[in-house]
């Protein structure tokens, strides 16, 4: 056995666990680029098609109305349904989204009311999924197969992570003849397309191991927030376990200054009702989020006692739901405006391309392989990264 053989072996094993990698999560990806690039732009589409409530512009000293007084009038709209959340935008302070279901439990809602916080004015209704950007987030998320759906992308996002690391281990030994950006020109159209897949794959490989990375903890979000119910929410709800919930309960106003009080230097940004799966029967959950670009992702519940509007414990969320949050808009682009969408609907783009392109090479190369033993002995000698030309 020469020197080289064992490099050469493991060569082979990495370009076997690229190629398979890539084969077996190759259309599932392309479906998730395909998606996923007019989802960077949903907030945009969604206001472009009437989805997003149009906020009326009113002067900045005009008050808001009770919280009490906006949940009266979403109910108002769906008689006998009952008010599951009531949810502040961040980037529209002067609106609010009543979520509202048949029953308190209801997963998710089915119904949802955004007002104007300053005239009660219904500037949207909808459901959960309406339009265009709501089907193609369901195809997206779990393909509409719920939560085997969802790990089932997992796994395909860790074959894809896995495809970049072994790409990225074998671009070492087959750029090492070559120039770094080397397109060779003069061969086939086989190896043009090859130096093309490497190039524009190793440009884009940190947004590619980034965005497969945050895709696969965004499909575990259903688990991650069952851990957290059972363990962190029923561990500070422990002492109301078995309480019947109020009969009446204290104004939601009172519940969203209470938590306001106990963290000043946080905006509340959801509120869940008692009886509801964010919260307990005995209290109003408000999760509460920072002022910067970093903490308005991460949520701190306060749970406010429904009955006394008593604060009755108020604690971080743990590591891996904070984590969640965080990789929920990176995932998406969704950190830095439209300058950071466009950048990222680019690199989508260019997935695309390494996608189809390695679809290619691996048709390509099954196409080539030579009928007669003296160009199969030829193939054999070539590069496992490198067809012959």
């Amino acid at each position: 056995m020469t020197a080289g053989a064992p490099r050469v072996r493991t060569v082979r094993i990495w370009s076997a666990i690229h190629t398979w990698t890539s084969l077996l999560s190759m259309a599932f990806l392309l479906m998730l680029c395909l998606t996923g690039l007019p989802l960077i732009f949903h907030h945009e589409i969604d206001h472009a098609l009437g989805y997003e409530p149009v906020v009326p512009e009113m002067p900045a000293a005009t008050p808001r109305l009770p919280l009490d007084t906006l949940v009266a009038a979403a109910e108002a709209r769906k008689p006998g349904a009952v008010v599951q959340f009531v949810s502040f935008d961040k980037d529209e302070p002067d609106t609010v989204l009543i979520g509202l279901a048949r029953t308190l439990q209801q997963v998710p809602g089915d119904h949802f009311v955004g007002l104007d916080r300053r005239t009660a004015t219904v500037l949207i209704e909808s459901r959960p999924g309406a339009g265009p950007m709501g089907f193609l987030l369901k195809l997206h998320t779990d393909m509409f197969l719920g939560l085997p759906g969802k790990l089932f992308l997992g796994v395909m996002a860790l074959l894809f992570v896995a495809a970049i690391v072994s790409g990225l281990v074998l671009y070492g030994p087959f750029m090492r003849k070559l120039d770094f950006g080397t397109v060779r020109h003069t061969r086939s159209a086989r190896i043009r397309w090859l130096d093309w897949h490497n190039l524009i794959g190793v440009a884009t490989v940190a947004w590619a191991l980034v965005v497969g990375a945050t895709g696969t903890i965004n499909t575990w979000a259903d688990l991650m927030l069952a851990l957290w119910q059972g363990g962190q929410l029923a561990e500070m709800t422990a002492p109301y376990r078995g309480v019947p919930r109020p009969q009446t309960l204290v104004s939601i106003d009172t519940a969203v200054a209470r938590a306001q009080m106990a963290a000043p230097d946080m905006t509340p940004r959801l509120v869940a009702f008692p009886g509801t799966a964010f919260s307990s029967n005995n209290h109003y959950a408000v999760f509460m989020a920072g002022k910067t670009p970093l903490t308005a992702r991460l949520l701190k519940p306060a749970l406010i006692d429904a009955e006394t509007g008593r604060l009755t414990d108020m604690r971080a969320m743990p590591w891996y739901v904070q984590a969640l949050f965080l990789s929920q808009p990176l995932h998406f682009g969704d950190y830095g405006g439209l300058p950071l969408k466009l950048v990222w609907a680019l690199l989508d783009g260019a997935t695309i391309v390494v996608l189809g392109s390695g679809i290619y090479l691996w048709i390509a190369r099954k196409r080539s392989v030579a009928p007669n033993p003296a160009s199969a002995v030829s193939a054999k000698r070539s590069s496992p990264l490198e067809p012959s030309a």
